[in-house]
């Protein structure tokens, strides 16, 4: 038996000596499951702010011994989500490990946007079948945005009984507590807060990588949408203050970080729900657009909640770059009504046109869904004409799949699948089309790069984006990995450019603040 075989089974030993009663002014439930009923709530509570998050030393040193291994579906603040949990893990004396064999616990941090999505989870979790099977001291959970439904956690109850542990988007900070009741029970953990949610500082997190990093400046969203379970799984919009998003952006400066991009469901409602100060994303923006650090992008943003003084202050540019991500969804009136998306097809491209006289060079990208109940052809070319129309550089496409608890869920899917498959072929002749012609203006000019790392098809390629979110490639040194470049762009293709290395930019020594 190795040291390390020892040191896990001495800890083992050590919480197994241990009763539920020794820890008991830990747990607030053993079983708490998700409610639609309370999550879709929106009352005048206000949020609780913990300002110093702390792992109680009584859990400290749990992980000794043990390694964690995570999976992760979704979006940013789903992959921020896990640099959190990550954080924890490492704080209890866990190390990571990329084999899930290995693992003593395993976390599938999901996604509910859409139903494939949720299938690619669940496809997951019968594969950890065998290695519970194999090991039945291993630990399987799962959190995010799935562990927020109600059908999810019956499904897990009815058919995956290999899970030991479920928790939610507002209780991740309770995940020692979590893990040590799972520990001590010999029944499945459940803990899913369906409340309007709190915000917690100082969580521990392991960044991935040391060159681009996301900060969080708002959770949750309060637009209910009627195809989106996001305004359950994740809460009302509430905003981190000001203060704590300015010193974690300083401090990612003076470790020498790149590029920051700003974390929200509806990252532009930022600061609706203050009560004692007028400060939004603008307001921020301004403020964060004087660290010394090189790059500041945000997403998502929602039309409704695009101001004029956001614009204002995206145009004094500096460390704000011209990438603006402005999900649209569908390019008819009617079929952005039945969404609740609260803008019509005039007024989001009256905002086009104000963010194109303000930014002429900024590059737009968007969402779009095809296929919503109800959706004509005529709603359909609407929407293809809406993209020409705006020139758009990119966009996510989506084939329209029902979330159950969300309103559309109760119209007719009434679109037949081929239909919806034809169109979104269509859309994303489109789409490519657009990016080929967007890409082609960049030839013979001279970028600015952001040097990520090597080319993931050439590892003698160096590869890096551009201020607009355009992949480069480029043979230079691995020296310059995490340092902007010029590059001269030699070839454009639909999805990205090739060019040759100018220079490397001077005076990027660590920011000074």
């Amino acid at each position: 038996m190795n040291e390390e075989q020892r040191l896990y089974n001495s800890q083992v030993k050590e919480v197994e000596n241990k009763t539920e009663k020794d820890y008991s002014q830990y747990f607030e439930s053993v079983y708490v499951p998700p409610s639609l009923k309370e999550a879709k709530k929106r009352g005048k509570e206000d949020i609780t702010y913990h300002k110093d998050f702390v792992i109680d030393p009584d859990f400290l040193g749990m992980g000794n011994g043990r390694k964690f291994f995570i999976r992760t579906f979704g979006c940013q603040m789903n992959e921020h989500d896990t640099e959190v949990i990550a954080g924890i893990f490492l704080s209890l004396g866990y190390t990571s490990t990329d084999n899930v064999q290995e693992a003593n616990v395993i976390l599938l941090n999901t996604c509910a946007i859409r139903e494939n999505a949720e299938n690619k989870v669940f496809g997951e979790l019968g594969h950890y079948k065998k290695i519970k099977r194999d090991n039945p001291d291993v630990i399987i959970g799962v959190c995010g945005c799935m562990s927020q439904e109600e059908s999810v956690v019956n499904k897990i109850l009815k058919t995956y009984n290999q899970v030991d542990i479920i928790f939610g988007t507002h209780n991740i900070h309770r995940l020692p507590n979590i893990l040590m009741e799972a520990y001590l029970s010999k029944e499945m953990v459940i803990e899913v807060w369906s409340k309007e949610g709190d915000v917690i500082e100082s969580l521990p997190r392991v960044r991935r990588g040391k060159i681009k990093a996301w900060v969080n400046i708002m959770y949750g969203c309060d637009k209910f949408c009627t195809y989106c379970i996001v305004p359950y799984t994740r809460g009302k919009e509430r905003s981190r203050r000001p203060e704590d998003i300015i010193q974690e952006v300083r401090q990612l400066a003076s470790q020498g970080y790149r590029e920051v991009t700003l974390l929200g469901q509806n990252v532009n409602a930022y600061g609706k729900d203050f009560n004692d100060l007028t400060y939004r994303l603008g307001d921020l923006m301004n403020d964060l657009r004087l660290i010394d650090i090189p790059r500041i992008r945000f997403t998502t943003s929602h039309p409704r909640d695009f101001d004029d003084y956001l614009i204002e202050v995206l145009t004094k540019r500096g460390n704000l770059v011209e990438h603006i991500h402005l999900p649209v969804q569908s390019g008819s009136t009617s079929m952005l009504k039945l969404m609740a998306r609260k803008y019509s097809r005039e007024q989001y491209l009256e905002l086009v046109r104000k963010i194109k006289i303000a930014l002429p060079d900024a590059a737009l990208t968007t969402d779009i869904i095809v296929g919503f109940p109800n959706e004509t052809d005529e709603q359909f070319e609407e929407t293809m004409s809406l993209y020409e129309e705006v020139g758009f550089e990119h966009a996510f496409t989506y084939i329209y799949s029902p979330r159950e608890g969300t309103p559309a869920a109760k119209m007719e899917d009434n679109i037949p699948m081929d239909i919806k498959k034809q169109r979104l072929q269509r859309l994303n002749n489109l789409v490519n089309d657009l990016s080929a012609k967007a890409m082609h203006v960049y030839n013979e000019q001279i970028v600015e790069v952001l040097v990520e790392g090597e080319s993931r098809k050439n590892s003698d390629v160096l590869a890096g984006y551009t201020r607009t979110s355009k992949l480069v490639n480029f043979a230079g040194p691995n020296e310059i990995i995490g340092k902007l470049a010029m590059v001269k762009i030699t070839k454009t293709k639909t999805w990205s450019l090739e060019g040759e290395l100018i220079e490397v930019v001077a005076g990027q020594e660590v920011g000074v603040l």
